[in-house]
């Protein structure tokens, strides 16, 4: 346990050091994110923050997963891989906001086409990686479900559904960054206290004890990345960070076989999804909105509800469901 106690220590230091050096440094570059003028009334004011802040979640991760890694490198290149992908997909979407000052950079389709690129390539690895394969460990069952040939397909769109939920998500300072670091320390936990002990049966005791390490490193990265973007805000991780951070929940996931215990411990990103999907089913259907806006973070502003207060419940809950996330799979 001390390898992950270090591994937060760390990486939250790396990050902290980062965001001093690096948060003034996007700030005289003029990186400052475009705010929509149909968003809420309160954001306008968050105008020309500086944006691409998730470089810094990245830059700690990547050092301190590769300074505690131990034995092979098979996954720890593999989920870096996964996560860098997904930021740089973010990053080129940041850098056409703020070079064309506009509100929109990658037009959907084309961040949908380069998403599901690297999910492809996700889904394949597990596929073909005999530790992983085609099952999924079914919460609090203790059993495994076989998806066989349809496994590619599902974790496709399960990953572009994880990487898109937490972009939704992070609409309020804090939010997807809060949430992210409950989950991933609930999943260090998971690796290195369950499925440690289960080494030979699903991953080798190493490889566990990586993802551990790596899930280690992005809830350092993200508590040290906080100390920017709580209330208010002095930087926002942009979609660099927000791909970033659903890349990495995602492949933690992909290679515990845990993908259905994150429709738990993970649950507040996917009602974000479905906040959205509703909304926009529901006026395109009825010409009616469910909610006062969309995503349902939004809805709860607007309803007089402070922003602060929003981010803590959402975390409250979250720590609930990862409490109850981690006993599903003792």
């Amino acid at each position: 346990m001390d390898t992950m106690i270090y591994s937060i220590l760390v990486s939250f230091i790396i990050s902290l050091a980062a965001g001093y050096v690096g948060v003034p440094l996007l700030k005289r570059l003029k990186l400052g994110q475009q705010v929509r003028d149909d968003g809420p009334q309160t954001h306008l004011s968050k105008a020309g923050t500086p944006t691409m802040g998730g470089i810094i979640i990245v830059l700690a991760l990547v050092i301190t997963t590769f300074i505690f890694r131990t034995g092979s490198y098979r996954y720890i290149l593999f989920s870096l891989g996964v996560t860098v992908g997904f930021s740089l997909i973010g990053l080129l979407d940041d850098l056409i906001i703020v070079v064309k000052k506009r509100s929109l950079g990658l037009r959907a389709y084309q961040k949908i086409i380069g998403q599901t690129g690297i999910a492809i390539i996700t889904a394949a690895f597990a596929y073909t990686n005999p530790q992983i394969g085609s099952k999924l460990i079914v919460p609090f069952a203790g059993v495994e479900w076989d998806l066989g040939v349809w496994y590619i397909p599902f974790t496709v769109i399960s990953v572009v559904l994880i990487v898109n939920s937490v972009n939704l998500t992070d609409g309020l300072d804090g939010l997807a960054s809060g949430i992210t670091i409950i989950n991933s320390a609930a999943y260090m936990i998971i690796f290195y206290g369950i499925l440690q002990n289960l080494s030979g049966q699903y991953l080798e005791a190493s490889d566990t004890l990586n993802m551990a390490v790596f899930s280690a490193a992005l809830t350092g990265a993200c508590l040290g990345f906080l100390r920017f973007n709580t209330y208010p805000a002095k930087v926002f991780m942009g979609d660099t960070g927000a791909f970033a951070l659903g890349g990495a929940l995602s492949v933690i996931v992909v290679v515990s076989r845990l993908q259905l215990l994150l429709i738990i411990t993970g649950f507040m990103f996917l009602l974000t999804s479905i906040s959205v999907i509703l909304q926009v089913g529901s006026y395109k259907l009825r010409k009616k909105r469910v909610f006062k806006m969309a995503p349902l973070h939004h809805h709860f502003e607007l309803k007089g509800v402070p922003e602060t207060k929003i981010v803590a419940f959402y975390m409250l809950i979250t720590i609930a469901l990862c409490l109850l996330g981690i006993l599903a799979v003792k």
